[in-house]
């Protein structure tokens, strides 16, 4: 697992951004796991501008959703479809033929759950998942004690995640769903590489449980651990609690230029 330290959101947005636009460069055709909230923006937006600049082209480029509520319909403004077609989609001139996600209006949702797995498989696997992390831990919406060998499945959120989510509802929690469609924690370590960006203070001991604590299911998040090619980017807010910041940043700065992320 490598930790990159940077100044802030937009920092680390830029620096996921390049990623992304080398691997599509490589593979044209790459599957890019895509997520939603606040946290990733400044990663679209950076992408949205090398687009527009002519300095990577998208057009081959597949794109799948991490997870999606039960019971929103898929125009909803805040269905997850809905999130990602407006923050993601949209400003890199991606259609919705170039998308693939869980169906949360499905009358039999494991099924759904079961389809979109193997839709995934399917396509080949994600060449590149973006993740965020929640102040409890949980990737995706695999809420702590999550199984670490999951796949994608129907999950209860906690009152802690719908509280946290409610900002996105007018603060209503009462229009917040229990219940999520959610690619399960084996299903996202299945991807080939994976990259989580954390911003603020509120994150920080939800990053150090993740990287620094033991792996367990409390902490979805540590499972992380487990995987070959994991870059976990923070700004100095939600580094705050790692207890070997300084080893990190010391190993990036000495990493070699053609290496990447």
């Amino acid at each position: 697992m490598e930790v990159v330290i940077v100044p802030d959101a937009k920092a680390g947005g830029e620096l996921i951004a390049g990623a992304v636009a080398d691997l599509i460069g490589r593979k044209p055709e790459a599957l890019i796991g895509v997520i939603t909230g606040s946290t990733p923006l400044p990663i679209y937006q950076a992408l949205a501008e090398r687009v527009r600049a002519g300095s990577v082209d998208v057009s081959k480029a597949r794109f799948a959703q991490l997870d999606e509520y039960v019971g929103l319909p898929a125009d909803h403004p805040e269905s997850y479809r809905s999130v990602l077609r407006r923050e993601c989609l949209e400003p890199l001139g991606v259609g919705l033929d170039a998308f693939i996600g869980p169906d949360g209006t499905a009358t039999d949702v494991q099924a759904a759950a079961d389809s979109y797995d193997r839709a995934l498989v399917e396509a080949g696997g994600a060449d590149l998942q973006l993740l965020g992390i929640g102040t409890d831990g949980h990737i995706g919406f695999n809420e702590p004690c999550s199984s670490l060998a999951s796949r994608t499945r129907i999950k209860t959120l906690t009152e802690q995640t719908r509280v946290d989510n409610a900002r996105f509802f007018g603060g209503d929690i009462d229009a917040v769903p229990h219940h999520v469609l959610t690619q399960g924690i084996g299903t996202i370590l299945s991807a080939r590489h994976l990259v989580l960006l954390a911003t603020g203070e509120q994150k920080a001991d939800a990053v150090a449980a993740a990287v620094e604590g033991p792996v367990a299911a409390v902490c979805p998040g540590s499972a992380l651990q487990l995987h070959p090619h994991v870059t976990v980017v923070v700004d100095e807010a939600a580094a705050s609690k790692l207890k070997l910041a300084g080893y990190f940043r010391h190993a990036y700065d000495n990493k070699p230029e053609w290496q990447g992320i």
